[in-house]
C-alpha cells in the first residue's frame, strides 16, 4: 500500500491503478502516448505534507480519480467516461474552511462556512475531475478542491488544481476508469 503525501492522507495501491495520467511541474500532463498542455497551482507544486489551504501551490504525489462532475446544460448526456459522474447543480458548493466538519467535502450552498462554488459563470467547472487529495480522512488545513479541470485562455495558474483544454479532458475521460489516478510530479 503506498502512502500519498503526509500522514493520514488518502491511501492508494499505485500497482491496482490501470493508468496513471502524469502532471509535470513543466506544464505538460502525458497519458497512454499522449501530451498535452497543463496548469498546475499559480505558486508552483509543493510537497504533500507541506500543501496548505490557500497557498494556490498543487500537491505533488499520485492521488486516485475519485469521480467526475459535470455542467448538465453543457453535457446534457453526460461526458463520455467510464468514470462515475454526476452532474452539477446551482446550489453545489465544496467547502474550503478548515474548521469546519464538511471540510474538503461537497455541500449545498448557501453554505454556512466558506465554500467554493461549483456551479459557476465561467467554464471552468464545466468538466470536473475529482482527486482523492486529503479526503480519506480530511485533515483541516491540509488543502482542499483540488481536481482536474477546464483551464483558463493562456493557461495560467490554478489555486492548486491540474487544468487542461476542454478537447485533452474529454479525451483523458473517454480513457479514464476507475482505478485510474493522476499524479503530480516535478
Amino acid at each position: 500500500m503506498h502512502r500519498c503525501g503526509p500522514r493520514r492522507q488518502a491511501r492508494f495501491d499505485e500497482n491496482a491503478a490501470s493508468m496513471i495520467f502524469r502532471a509535470h511541474a513543466k506544464g505538460q500532463i502525458a497519458w497512454d502516448g499522449r501530451v498535452a498542455r497543463c496548469a498546475l497551482g499559480k505558486a508552483g507544486i509543493i510537497a504533500a505534507a507541506d500543501k496548505r489551504e490557500g497557498d494556490n501551490r498543487s500537491p505533488l504525489g499520485l492521488w486516485p480519480i475519485r469521480h467526475v462532475l459535470y455542467r448538465p446544460d453543457v453535457y446534457p448526456h453526460g461526458p463520455t467516461t467510464h468514470l462515475p459522474a454526476k452532474p452539477i447543480a446551482a446550489d453545489d458548493g465544496w467547502c474550503d474552511a478548515p474548521g469546519d466538519s464538511a471540510y474538503n467535502q461537497p455541500v449545498k450552498l448557501p453554505y454556512p462556512a466558506s465554500a467554493e462554488r461549483l456551479w459557476r459563470d465561467d467554464p471552468v467547472y464545466d468538466l470536473v475531475v475529482v482527486l482523492g487529495h486529503n479526503d480519506d480522512p480530511p485533515v483541516p488545513g491540509l488543502g482542499s478542491a483540488i481536481f482536474l479541470h477546464l483551464a483558463r485562455d493562456g493557461y495560467p495558474g490554478t489555486e492548486g488544481c491540474v487544468a487542461l483544454a476542454r478537447d485533452d479532458v474529454e479525451a483523458l475521460l473517454a480513457v479514464a476508469k476507475p482505478g485510474d489516478a493522476v499524479e503530480i510530479v516535478a
